[in-house]
């Protein structure tokens, strides 16, 4: 095992992190949470790397972190960059390799970006997991995947949920993060293949915009969204950032009636325009029990301890019984449909 280095807290990046507050552009993030009062040489350190900061739906997932890294009794950061460029965490990477990282856990911005400096992290013994995406098609340069969901099944559950909501009939728009994001396009594809079953056979997806996860971009991108389709009859964004920026610009165009907002967004973030009839639904899974599953995941790897072949089964915390699927996936959960009537009993 190697030696630990401990980072020193920086008050304005646990700010950050905290409140989902947006950092200049130049700027990261990075936040140690001692578990003991009193570290020690030999003692687990494992790091979380988003796809950026300033991000709610990641804060989620670092609480989750926080609770399974203080349950097993180890040391836990998190560090990102301040965009989410597909090239723009090679040097946190890289970093937390000389910090002595022995797991970094990690929601790539890119499925091949990232492979190189994977393999030498791995080559010094480090494991790594993605967490909330994978390196589709490049799965041998990680060790495991920890998704909130059953990614095959979800951008179809999202036309679903949409078509159920505009009648199965009507244009309408994806918006979504960045041109790079391996999550992102994996379930855009699902959504286009869903598109061919003779029920959705009236709804017509007119065109894919990129607000690249930041607040000001998506709702620009919302905004130019309905003013080239002026008979759009819903926006489909299946990102947090992007549900709200869309939620937003309806609101403050009074268009709720005609545009239907839906997507994937937190509960306290979309909790005012679900209350308000401003959004009719969005759908999410837990950011919390997520990287509480990969603190689990993580540790037990570092340990020797999980398998990743398909069919392992494995405990993890209060989460039960895990099983490992195929190529080194791990399922956290299902999504939950979140509504004005059942919104107030989430939280994250």
């Amino acid at each position: 095992m190697k030696r630990k280095q401990f980072l020193a807290l920086v008050p304005l990046a646990v700010l950050s992190v905290l409140v989902g507050c947006k950092p200049a552009d130049n700027a990261s993030d990075t936040t140690t949470v001692p578990v003991n009062t009193a570290t020690k040489d030999g003692k687990l350190r494992i790091v979380y790397i988003p796809k950026n900061t300033g991000n709610p739906y990641f804060d989620g997932i670092v609480e989750g972190f926080k609770k399974g890294a203080t349950e097993l009794g180890v040391e836990f950061a998190t560090t990102a960059p301040a965009q989410p460029d597909p090239t723009a965490q090679i040097s946190f990477i890289k970093d937390e390799i000389q910090r002595g990282a022995d797991v970094i856990c990690i929601t790539p911005n890119s499925v091949d970006a990232l492979n190189g400096v994977f393999d030498e992290a791995r080559a010094k013994g480090v494991k790594i997991v993605t967490v909330n995406a994978d390196i589709t098609g490049n799965e041998s340069h990680r060790d495991a995947c920890v998704l909130p969901t059953d990614f095959d099944t979800l951008g179809a559950s999202q036309i679903e949920l949409l078509g159920s909501l505009i009648n199965y009939s009507g244009k309408f728009a994806i918006l979504s993060a960045t041109t790079d994001a391996p999550d992102q396009n994996y379930w855009i594809k699902g959504m286009e293949e869903a598109l061919n079953q003779p029920k959705y056979q009236k709804m017509q997806l007119v065109g894919i915009v990129y607000g690249d996860d930041k607040d000001q971009k998506s709702v620009t991108e919302a905004e130019g969204l309905l003013t080239k389709y002026p008979d759009l009859r819903a926006i489909l964004s299946p990102t947090s950032v992007g549900v709200a920026a869309a939620a937003k610009v309806v609101e403050s165009r009074n268009v709720a009636d005609k545009v239907t907002v839906v997507g994937l967004g937190t509960p306290n973030t979309m909790r005012r325009y679900l209350k308000d009839g401003i959004v009719p639904a969005v759908a999410l899974w837990s950011p919390p029990d997520q990287g509480y599953l990969a603190a689990h995941v993580a540790v037990a790897l570092a340990k020797g301890e999980l398998k990743t072949e398909t069919g392992t089964e494995f405990t993890a915390g209060t989460l039960a019984k895990k099983t490992v699927g195929k190529n080194g996936v791990i399922i956290t959960g299902s999504p939950v449909i979140f509504k004005k009537d059942n919104v107030d009993q989430f939280q994250f």
